[in-house]
């Protein structure tokens, strides 16, 4: 899995902590998903989020729920 540089990092949580609190899930979930295997845990970590709520999020998707934009 790759990581991000320092700057991109510090960029993701500013535009994360910009977002309200359903978009934020989204953009983490997404950003875990692009990351492949591993991913939820990175981005739990660079974002300060829970990787319970990411893992939820994905499942949600795969299920079939899916997001409405």
């Amino acid at each position: 899995m790759a990581t991000y540089p320092t700057l991109v990092k510090k960029r993701m949580r500013t535009f994360y902590r910009s977002l309200n609190e359903r978009d934020r899930r989204h953009y983490a979930t997404i950003e875990a998903i692009k990351l492949g295997h591993g991913g939820i845990g990175y981005i739990s970590q660079v974002l300060g989020c829970d990787q319970k709520t990411i893992s939820h999020e994905i499942a949600e998707l795969e299920s079939g729920g899916g997001w409405f934009f």
